[in-house]
């Protein structure tokens, strides 16, 4: 007696008679993922508050003087004095510099930067010279003490130097004239010791306080820059939600023709790309500079700057002309499959037509995500700030406790003074030793994981809700008598309620992959300057696997919520009934499912190039109307490029409602060709016209002979248990 061979992907499902659709009588699965979720939450919430208690944002807002006190902060005695004045700019040339970031001189919060050249000897000799002199001097200089004390206390720089400020920092007025540096329209300048310095000695030390604030100094232009346009965005980013909106109705109405227009729209949006990147190249021949190339640019904190030079515009020209191809040959070879994927959009949006709400559960979906990301940036910014002020000695000659830790408030009076007269207590940086600091890396480590968690989380729900609702859709044999009241609400409590666990489940696996990820990069940016072609092929071929396998598992995991919705079965038995389900129609996966999702990807790529062709006419200033209405900024890309993501996150979270809903009609209906034989005993759940739609592709296809070849089988076996149920 042979064995027989179970089939490769599992048993097709059999005729249930009491299968109506979700399941309403199912019990909590992967019960132990949940508590360890809510256990993760609970931990979170006391990293946040431990970090609120322990951080302060001003060490990101406000410059920081020797003493650790913030220049400008309100409601203290620096209020009035926002800037910060080095007593010797040339000593940030050091080396040192660069790996501590403090520069070994003193720093003090000033109202106003000097305005001109001045030592402490002359300034002394003269009463009203030496009253301005005192602005940049410590507290305690009176007119009795002389010279030398105050030098030898520290208490006032040996010169000023006419400076300017920069990001709330005095740098020397640096000048060219004649081919020569200047500063105050002076080669040389008196150091205040005797001797005559050359101007261009600043420049390194001007250069290495710039690279070292340079980080800062971009974050605050664009946050100036968020803080001039942010009406703007958000006017943006409405429009954009409002375009998504009465796409998805128009689409819901007048499917086929909406798609034809979306397709035509985009190509024409892209070909203006096209032609503007053009005129842009051409417009720049001849002008000074505009044939540097990018290598020879190199790295520029201000971007307009690339905007400026030809090979910028011709390489946009090139990426959309590439793009422009890609689709049209796309959309010539698919032209067979889009008919069929247009006519499923139009049964996905029947099934909107009856589940309305579900157009509008993305709105919840984006709050939640919201909170998500605010709890997150809120608690990396105080964890950031946690540190406390840690003080070095800095000094002049030779000392054996050079960059040793110090006391500020005993330091005249300490062994290290007595031993090293010239050197000075400073602050340093910020840090600790406490065991909270200590491990203040994994707290940051722990805040980002659970960022990528709950993040996951929010979208599977938003997904598991969404496919409970379309599902019920599908299996109701009278649409829509046999539908639920409230199908998005039912199905979110039946999720909340019984699922949370495998939600949890999926989310955690998702989200350990994406962590990897991080580190991948994070070890790429450190090994930047490695050498090892061996380490970097392999650190390349990691990243890469592991950008595919998070796709693989984006996939499984929305296949896999669908079926927990319909059985209520735990994450792991779900995913493999959903891959094992796929695996056994998959021509039908390749021609249709991934079809519809490249005309709703075009649907978004429409509505971002619209809002982003809008945002770059207005902040650029390119059309006159709105020279005068556009807020003045220092990047004008700033706003541009947040509109232009804020779009595609709105778009991807309307069309998803799409892509759900195709998925999950997708999925029944091929459960639905193998529990029924569309006999009158077992009648097909699905419409005439869904059935037409897939049985006249396979019919026209010739490459669907495997899928035919499957069904046949299928329709045999079914008639053969049915002839076997007859007669038993």
């Amino acid at each position: 007696m042979e064995l027989e061979e179970k089939p490769k992907y599992g048993e097709p499902r059999k005729y249930d008679p009491a299968f109506k659709g979700p399941i309403q009588n199912r019990s909590c699965t992967d019960i132990v993922c949940c508590i360890l979720f809510i256990i993760a939450i609970l931990g979170y919430i006391a990293v946040g508050i431990l970090a609120w208690s322990q951080g302060d944002p001003r060490k990101v807002i406000y410059p920081t003087d020797s003493r650790g006190q913030f220049c400008g902060q309100a409601g203290t005695p620096l209020e009035n004095k926002r800037l910060l004045f080095y007593f010797n700019i040339m000593k940030c040339a050091s080396p040192m510099v660069l790996l501590e970031f403090q520069c070994p001189t003193t720093q003090m919060c000033v109202e106003k930067c000097p305005e001109k050249f001045m030592t402490l000897v002359k300034a002394y000799a003269n009463k009203k010279d030496f009253d301005y002199y005192k602005n940049f001097c410590e507290e305690g200089v009176t007119n009795t003490m002389g010279v030398a004390q105050i030098l030898a206390l520290g208490l006032c720089p040996a010169m000023l130097t006419p400076s300017k400020p920069f990001t709330r920092r005095c740098f020397p007025a640096l000048g060219l004239k004649g081919g020569m540096i200047t500063v105050g329209n002076n080669s040389k300048f008196d150091d205040g010791m005797g001797n005559m310095r050359d101007a261009k000695d600043l420049v390194d030390g001007v250069k290495n306080a710039t690279v070292v604030i340079e980080a800062r100094q971009v974050v605050m232009k664009i946050f100036e820059d968020y803080t001039q346009s942010w009406y703007w965005i958000l006017l943006g980013l409405v429009i954009a939600m409002l375009t998504s909106l009465l796409f998805i109705i128009l689409l819901r109405f007048l499917a086929g023709i909406m798609v034809w227009i979306m397709i035509a729209l985009v190509i024409i949006v892209i070909g203006y790309g096209i032609f503007h990147c053009y005129m842009e190249y051409a417009a720049l021949k001849g002008e000074p500079g505009a044939n540097v190339t990018l290598q020879e640019l190199g790295f520029q904190t201000d971007f307009s700057v690339y905007l400026q030079i030809r090979q910028t515009w011709l390489a946009f020209m090139i990426i959309l002309a590439i793009v422009e191809v890609i689709i049209i040959l796309l959309l010539i070879f698919l032209r067979k499959r889009i008919l069929i994927a247009i006519a499923l959009i139009k049964e996905a949006s029947r099934a909107i037509g009856h589940v309305m709400c579900s157009l509008f559960y993305p709105l919840f979906t984006f709050l939640l995500l919201a909170i998500v990301i605010a709890y997150w940036a809120v608690t990396a910014v105080f964890l950031s700030t946690s540190n406390e002020p840690i003080y070095k000695v800095f000094n002049e000659t030779a000392c054996e406790h050079s960059r040793k830790i110090c006391e500020p408030t005993n330091y005249t009076t300490s062994p290290m003074k007595a031993q090293c007269p010239d050197s000075q207590c400073l602050f340093a940086f910020y840090g600790g030793e406490t065991v909270y600091h200590k491990y203040l890396i994994g707290l940051q480590f722990y805040n980002v994981f659970l960022f990528f968690w709950c993040a996951n989380f929010v979208i599977a729900l938003g997904q598991m809700t969404l496919a409970g609702a379309f599902a019920s859709y599908y299996w109701a044999f009278v649409k829509p008598d046999d539908m639920p009241a409230f199908p998005v609400f039912s199905s979110l409590g039946r999720s909340l309620r019984y699922h949370t666990g495998s939600l949890a489940f999926g989310s955690l696996i998702l989200s350990i992959i994406q962590i990897i990820r991080v580190l991948l990069e994070y070890l790429d940016h450190k090994l930047k300057g490695a050498q090892n072609k061996f380490a970097k092929f392999l650190l390349c071929c990691l990243k890469c696997c592991f950008w595919c396998l998070e796709k693989c598992i984006k996939f499984l995991n929305r296949n896999a919520y669908i079926m927990v919705a319909m059985y209520g079965k735990n994450f792991c038995t779900s995913a493999r009934d959903a891959f094992f389900l796929l695996m056994r129609n998959m021509i039908r996966v390749a021609v249709l499912d991934k079809v519809t999702d490249f005309l709703l990807f075009l649907g978004k790529l429409l509505i971002v190039g619209l809002v982003g062709v809008f945002a770059f006419f207005f902040f650029s200033g390119r059309v006159k109307a709105f020279e005068n209405t556009a807020p003045n900024l220092h990047y004008y890309w700033v706003p541009i490029l947040t509109v232009v993501i804020g779009s595609y996150l709105i778009a991807h979270g309307f069309f998803s409602v799409y892509a759900m809903c195709v998925d999950t009609l997708f999925l029944c209906f091929c459960e639905d060709l193998e529990r029924n034989d569309g006999s009158a005993a077992r009648p097909y759940y699905m419409s005439s016209t869904l059935h037409e739609i897939l049985w006249k592709n396979k019919a026209e296809d010739p490459s669907s002979s495997a899928a035919q070849q499957q069904d046949s089988e299928d329709i045999q076996l079914k008639q053969q248990q049915t002839k076997d149920e007859d007669e038993s």
